[in-house]
């Protein structure tokens, strides 16, 4: 599988798993959509932003996720979320 990048602070995750329950990917994608607003740009603050039409559902037991990421913002927000955490519970 390829991708076509088009900055070059941006990783993506292919996340192939394996379901106990059988779901439809359509409900899959709503599930994920309830995470948040669809974001994705350059220094966007969110973990990941899932590609609801890249990934494919090759059964309802087996499921292909794609997320893009920022490497240096999405990342740098959550070394500051568990920064605060950790000085929470100090």
């Amino acid at each position: 599988m390829a991708f076509h990048v088009p900055i070059v602070n941006v990783s993506v995750v292919d996340l192939t798993c394996h379901l106990e329950k059988a779901a439809k990917y359509d409900d899959i994608k709503k599930v994920v959509k309830q995470g948040g607003p669809p974001q994705g740009h350059p220094s966007d603050t969110h973990s990941s932003t899932f590609d609801a039409g890249a990934g494919i559902a090759l059964s309802d037991h087996i499921v292909k996720l794609i997320a893009w990421y920022d490497n240096e913002f999405g990342y740098s927000n959550r070394v500051v979320d568990l920064k605060a955490h950790m000085a929470s519970k100090e």
